[in-house]
This record gives structure tokens, C-alpha cells and sequence, in this order.
């Protein structure tokens, strides 16, 4: 097996057909999430829907698609989204719903939850988040939101070095560019780089290259590292830890 931890991103804000194993309801995320384990996973993320299949983080979903797939993956982490996109762009908002999860038992909650730095309200959000007892994955996706990440002195478990968009033949470069400030900065904590799209299998890569985290599934891409497509995130982390082994 690689040594090298892999995330599984269960389904990100695809829409439902975008793929036909593309899991929504907390039944789907558990079977996936049995599958990518069984694959070589070590975490699953998710963004949890409500019963139309829009994003939420309402505690009734939130705590139905944890606890679905905490059954079906005992002692897997287990983390969700908290992009401001699911509440319209409102910071306000999404903090309300994160602290109405406080409702959930324990065990319904989520491990670690994902916060963009930039978006609006990160500090507020990660102690929201830690009072819960749920930890803080940073998402920096440019060198300004490893500055931002800094500036606030806060620690999180895991520093998610993002490539969103751009051309591919720059995407190391520019994990490069924001890994280096990190450093620069002396930001603590893990790094797990990844990409979307066009660039997320030479990122994944990279990360073996580095001995970094990483991580693949349909949220970041639907086709193998040839372009072929795939059965669903189960078949994603067997191909990646192939390639990292």
C-alpha cells in the first residue's frame, strides 16, 4: 500500500447526472464511501444534499449522510464542505447552520469540515467549528490565501493546497508558488495537495513526488489519468494509489 494518504471526494457540488455513480442520498454516500475504503482510502469528504439533492448543511443532513457512512465505515474520518455557496454567499447564514449542529450527538457530527480562505468569515467559522469539536481543514488555493491563512494565527489539521481551474501545464507550478509561501509564512500543519479537472491527476502526482496527502474522487474529476471514463470513486483511488505506489 502507498504511504501516502488519500482523501476520497465523494461528489463535491456535481449535479445529479453528471456522473451515474455519482452518490447524493446518505445511502449512496455510505456505499461509496465503503468503496473507496476498500480501495485504499484513508478519509472520505462529502457535501451532503437535502431530499432534492441540493447542497446543505442543515443538521438533518448533515448528521444522516455522517452517521450513514460512519455505519458503513467504522472509524473512517469523515468531513464536509462548508463552501459559501451553499447559503447563497452569506457568512451570517452559514454560521448559523454550522452552529445548529450542535443538536447532533457526537457521533452524527462530522470529524473535520473544510473552509475556503477565500471566503469571507474563516476565523469565525473555524471557532464555530472547534467549540463543536470538529476540525479545521484549510482550503488555500493562492499564495493571498496563505497570507490570509497566516495572518490569523489559527492552527487546522490539515492545509488543503487547492489548484482550482487554470492550465494544466501550470498547475505544479502554481501548487509550487503556495506551497512555498506556506512555508515561508511557517503556516503549521499537514499539507494535502489536489487539483479539479484538467489538472487533478498531475497533482495527484506531485503529491507522491512531494509525500503529500492528496486526494481524488468525482468531486475533482470523472475520467481516468488517460482520459477514459470511470465507474466511480471506488475506481478513482484504486488509480491513484497505483500510480503511487
Amino acid at each position: 500500500m502507498s504511504p501516502i494518504m488519500v482523501k476520497a471526494c465523494l461528489n463535491g457540488s456535481r449535479k445529479p447526472g453528471d456522473h451515474p455513480a455519482l452518490p447524493l442520498t446518505p445511502l449512496e454516500l455510505a456505499e461509496a464511501a465503503r468503496g473507496a475504503r476498500e480501495a485504499g482510502a484513508a478519509a472520505v469528504h462529502m457535501h451532503p444534499r437535502d431530499e432534492a439533492g441540493r447542497e446543505s448543511l442543515s443538521p438533518a443532513h448533515i448528521g444522516a449522510a455522517v452517521r450513514a457512512v460512519r455505519r458503513a465505515c467504522p472509524g473512517m474520518p469523515v468531513g464536509v464542505s462548508t463552501g459559501l455557496w451553499i447559503t447563497g454567499g452569506d457568512p451570517q447564514a452559514r454560521s448559523e447552520a454550522v452552529r445548529t449542529w450542535a443538536a447532533l450527538l457526537r457521533e452524527d457530527r462530522p470529524d473535520f469540515a473544510s473552509v475556503n480562505l477565500s471566503e469571507p468569515g474563516f476565523p469565525e467559522l473555524w471557532h464555530d467549528l472547534r467549540r463543536l469539536g470538529v476540525d479545521v481543514e484549510a482550503g488555500v488555493w493562492t499564495t493571498g490565501d496563505a497570507e490570509a491563512l497566516a495572518a490569523t494565527g489559527l492552527e487546522c489539521a490539515r492545509v488543503l493546497v487547492e489548484v482550482i481551474g487554470g492550465a494544466e501545464d501550470t498547475a505544479v507550478s502554481r501548487a509550487h508558488a503556495v506551497l512555498g509561501r506556506l512555508d515561508e509564512l511557517g503556516v503549521p500543519g499537514p499539507r494535502l495537495l489536489h487539483g479539479e479537472e484538467a489538472p487533478a491527476w498531475i497533482l495527484v502526482d506531485e503529491a507522491g513526488q512531494l509525500g503529500l496527502a492528496t486526494r481524488i474522487g468525482l468531486e475533482d474529476v470523472l475520467h481516468s489519468p488517460v482520459g477514459d471514463p470511470v465507474e466511480g470513486n471506488a475506481d478513482l483511488v484504486r488509480l491513484a494509489m497505483a500510480r503511487l505506489a
